[in-house]
């Protein structure tokens, strides 16, 4: 028999009391939430933090005072920090929310539907919201920016990823996002994904490497994809090895039955 998660205890913070009341109704209309309380400011919202545990704060992004980013960035430093979703009526910073490693990021006005979203994802992902666990479910998404809307694309949808100076571009299999988040925080944040870096410039899925193979000049390649659609990506020399074990111990895994 299949135990019944306990329910969530969570924290609503906005400074507007309409939206507020409306966020606290809608969170605790769901059975997944044990109990909400609510702040108005991000000074509020810690004096709750410090009377006890959360495992979600809902937070507005601006604020007066203390902004709902700065507030998450304070959360972070919590030994035992809660998951973050954003609630707010401003498309523009999801980047900067994904970088804090939000684990939603919700635009008013709040639909019941994305609410529902969002309270699903907090079950696996709430203790490694912040890295307290390995990431790697199928649910996990990043935030990009196109024509002026945040769309989410999921981060096993990821081929690979190639470094434009400051920013990074998701390849899919259906196309590239640009986003402006450094190939490093990437790597760090992706290895549990199953990402390897086999270049300066590249990041690829290693699930989604069909071939290794070596090039007439003596260097190394990687296809990624299959058909049409597929594409072959350097592997740098420091990189190779590396890429050869992972790919082996992959392999001999699955040949064992194991994922």
């Amino acid at each position: 028999m299949t135990a019944t998660p306990p329910a969530l205890r969570v924290l609503a913070v906005d400074d507007e009391p309409p939206a507020l009341d409306e966020l606290a109704y809608l969170l605790r209309a769901d059975a997944r939430v044990g109990e909400v309380r609510t702040a108005s400011d991000s000074v509020g919202a810690l004096q709750e933090l410090e009377g006890g545990t959360f495992d979600a704060v809902f937070l507005d992004i601006r604020m007066p005072g203390l902004s709902g980013l700065d507030l998450a960035k304070v959360l972070a430093r919590f030994a035992e920090p809660p998951a973050v979703v954003f609630v707010t009526a401003h498309e523009g910073a999801a980047v900067d929310a994904f970088a804090l490693r939000a684990v939603d990021y919700l635009l008013k006005p709040l639909r019941r539907e994305r609410l529902s979203d969002a309270l699903a994802r907090l079950a696996p992902s709430a203790a490694r919201a912040y890295g307290r666990a390995d990431g790697g479910g199928e649910g996990d998404t990043i935030a990009v920016e196109l024509g002026g809307v945040t769309r989410f694309v999921a981060v096993a949808d990821v081929r690979f990823v190639e470094a434009q100076g400051d920013y990074a571009r998701l390849h899919t299999a259906d196309g590239s996002h640009l986003v402006r988040i450094p190939m490093t925080l990437l790597e760090q944040r992706w290895a549990g994904f199953g990402f390897v870096r086999v270049h300066r410039s590249f990041l690829v899925a290693a699930s989604h490497i069909t071939e290794l193979r070596v090039e007439p000049g003596g260097g190394h390649a990687v296809r990624v994809g299959s058909g049409v659609k597929a594409v072959s990506i350097p592997v740098s020399r420091r990189h190779t090895r590396e890429l050869k074990d992972r790919l082996v111990r992959r392999a001999r895994d699955v040949g064992r039955g194991q994922p």
